[in-house]
């Protein structure tokens, strides 16, 4: 495993691993031989432990840049909890928690330093780390940095000159989400030198993939739901009124709901999202911007009230189900209303027209993997670049799709599009085949073309998508960057040819009679999903709910399901078979594998847990007593040590320890006040009496 002597030890003991996941092997090799490295791996393939374990083996300090503060606090405290030095700087911290992650980068405590791209492009912090020796930088969700991704922030095109100034470091890139015009833009943009490009794929397969077209929609959505009982999941809306209707719905039904949307109170809107990291079995109905900040493993499910934004969004957002790998399901539902506020919402937006006519192309894209008749994870994984075979984990594996010989009307699409060099976009060629004479089509003399017309016994929506299920079908491709163009595969050609045939949906033209009673034939899934776990499983994770709580931390950050399912299928009896648990390794294994042994030896249901004992909280008397002692001790001393000498006359000590600086208890080193408690800020103390020592 790589050539770093110790790699697998650093594996087991810090992550609790004793294998890598595939694809990591790979990328980690790179990156212990120091080269700059572009991975595309789909989420919960194990993307950050491509440069935590470096960070963990390697020693040194990287800096890992993050384009939201909810993920940089999730991911440093999950860090923390595995016992490595872990630390964000983001706009919202106070300044003695700024001078903590200072005094830490100073006394080489931090392996990993999170932080927003504005952030570490000040001039400040730069000129700091350049003092520091970065080891490497990190730039997740690497797609913001192309304006073809889905979304591209434009500070993260200085990032290139931000690892040139300290040193030009070796880079890294991660993302899920990354088409070939973006890989290139990533590449081209954020390098300085060609970086090692490695693409694990897209394939999520534990995630269950299927679509409906609306009908009643929020019973379409209850019967979905109804099938997840005591899970975790996320229904995307539309409109924040809908985060409301729809969260009021499932809670009348008995289901622990809560709505996420921007208009809410922020203090209202950041308690329901601890709420959703905290405990288990809640379900989250928001608009799309919930959860990209949130790195919890055990979603169950992800729903779409509505069509997603595009094909990308729409990759992204059911990426947030089951990162830990066990199963998970998507559900979409989708309608003509739903196709036309998304292009009413392109069109209307102030975006240049390029970019208007690309989020367009995504858009239709997303629509051919609604109406494909074949395997929606070909479809989805098309779109991607990427080839596969059914696989029999979505809606369309089960139960099929009425089909009928299309070669003909294939042979007559494709015909317009070569006989125009193919060089035009879908509205172009439907209105060749239709026969409309538009001023375009005049105008490029396309009315005098053979195939001008051929389809007029046809409607306009049949032909559209007919050419969106060629492209899912993988006879054409969609040239997004070059004007939206249908482009030709070797596939299409033999269509076209004679060679080959192709199938397509059945397409009927409905009257509204019709669409209704096709309606109400439409079911959501077919049968409910077993249980990951029995009643073991659900005790321990009352258990970390607990403790979760307790401590003011996601639930998931003590221990992920699918290591609550190891204990449960081991039943360890000793500290030392706990060990063997996927996912525990030293640190935790002495905070709460104790804890836990107990939850699973214990035979009485019933018996509460016994929970870590937490301090008494300081008597606001005795938080009077030390501010005083603290400006007494400012008012008499005139250097750190004759500050530290006049605390200790009655007990005290201010310092740093534990990645705490305040007061603390000088006999026995309790920690009793913040220093913003304690009296004067930090910032006042340092003026008077220079920099603050380091620890021993």
């Amino acid at each position: 495993m790589s050539d770093i002597p110790d790699l697998t030890a650093h594996l087991k003991r810090v992550f609790g691993f004793t294998s890598l996941r595939p694809g990591q092997q790979e990328v980690l090799d790179a990156v212990f031989a120091g080269q700059d490295v572009l991975a595309v791996m789909p989420t919960g393939s194990g993307k950050s432990l491509c440069f935590q374990l470096p960070a963990v083996a390697q020693g040194g300090l990287t800096v890992v840049v993050s384009p939201l503060i909810a993920l940089m606090e999730d991911q440093t405290r999950q860090m923390r909890e595995l016992g490595v030095g872990a630390y964000s700087l983001n706009s919202t911290q106070t300044g003695s928690e700024n001078f903590e992650v200072n005094h830490a980068l100073r006394s080489g405590k931090i392996a990993l330093l999170y932080l927003a791209p504005e952030r570490l492009l000040r001039g400040g912090t730069l000129a700091m780390l350049g003092t520091l020796g970065v080891r490497r930088i990190v730039v997740d969700e690497a797609h913001c940095v192309s304006q073809w991704g889905h979304d591209f922030r434009p500070e993260y095109l200085q990032l290139r000159q931000a690892a040139e100034a300290l040193g030009d470091v070796q880079l890294l890139a991660f993302t899920a989400t990354a088409d070939a015009a973006t890989r290139s833009d990533i590449a081209d943009k954020l390098f300085s030198r060609p970086p090692r490009v490695f693409i694990r794929g897209f394939d999520r397969p534990n995630i269950h993939l299927a679509m409906a077209a609306k009908d009643n929609a929020k019973k379409q959505i209850w019967d979905f739901v109804a099938q997840h009982p005591k899970e975790s999941g996320i229904v995307y809306c539309q409109t924040r009124r809908d985060t409301e209707e729809y969260a009021s719905m499932l809670a009348d039904k008995g289901v622990l709901a809560l709505p996420y949307h921007a208009g809410m109170d922020s203090a209202a809107r950041k308690i329901n999202q601890q709420r959703f990291q905290q405990e288990d079995g809640l379900v989250m109905t928001a608009t799309v911007a919930f959860g990209m900040g949130i790195d919890k493993p055990d979603v169950r499910f992800v729903c779409h009230a509505g069509l997603p934004k595009n094909i990308e969004g729409y990759y992204q957002e059911i990426g947030r189900a089951g990162r830990d790998g066990l199963p998970a399901f998507a559900f979409m539902l989708h309608g003509l209303d739903d196709v036309r506020t998304r292009r009413r919402q392109i069109m209307e937006s102030d975006a240049e027209d390029e970019q208007k006519r690309v989020e367009t192309q995504r858009l239709n894209s997303l629509i051919a993997l609604c109406e494909t008749p074949r395997c929606r994870r070909q479809t989805l994984l098309a779109y991607f670049g990427e080839a596969s075979r059914p696989c029999m984990n979505c809606d369309l594996c089960a139960s099929g799709c009425p089909v009928v010989d299309g070669t003909i009307d294939a042979q007559k699409a494709m015909s317009a599009m070569v006989r125009t060099g193919e060089r035009f976009g879908l509205e172009h060629l439907v209105a060749i085949v239709l026969g409309s004479a538009t001023d375009a089509v005049r105008g490029f003399g396309h009315d005098r073309l053979p195939t001008f017309g051929v389809g007029a016994d046809k409607s306009a929506k049949y032909w559209r998508s007919l050419y969106r299920q060629l492209m899912a079908a993988g006879l054409t491709t969609l040239d997004i960057v070059n004007h939206g163009r249908f482009v030709m595969t070797d596939q299409g050609w033999r269509v076209l040819r004679g060679q080959e045939k192709i199938e397509v949906r059945e397409y009927v033209e409905e009257t509204k009679e019709d669409r209704r009673e096709r309606r109400k034939k439409t079911r959501t899934a077919k049968g409910a999903p077993k249980p990951l776990g029995g009643e073991l499983f659900e005790k321990l994770k009352r258990l970390r709910s607990a403790l979760a709580k307790q401590q003011g931390i996601p639930a998931y950050v003590i221990f992920p399901d699918r290591t609550l399912l190891d204990m449960e299928a081991r039943k360890p009896e000793s500290l030392g078979q706990m060990a063997d648990v996927f996912g525990v390794g030293e640190a935790k294994l002495e905070k709460y594998g104790q804890i836990f042994l107990d939850a699973l030896t214990d035979s009485d249901e019933n018996t509460a847990p016994e929970l870590p004992a937490q301090p008494e909280p300081l008597p606001e008397a005795d938080k009077l007593m030390i501010r005083q002692h603290v400006q007494d001790a400012l008012a008499t001393a005139s250097t750190w040590p004759e500050f530290q000498s006049a605390l200790a006359a009655h007990d005290l000590e201010y310092r740093l320890r534990w990645n705490k600086l305040g007061a603390y208890r000088k006999s026995t080193g309790d920690h009793l006040t913040p220093a913003s408690k304690a009296g004067p800020s930090h910032a006042k103390l340092t003026k008077q009496f220079g920099d603050f020592p380091t620890d021993d």
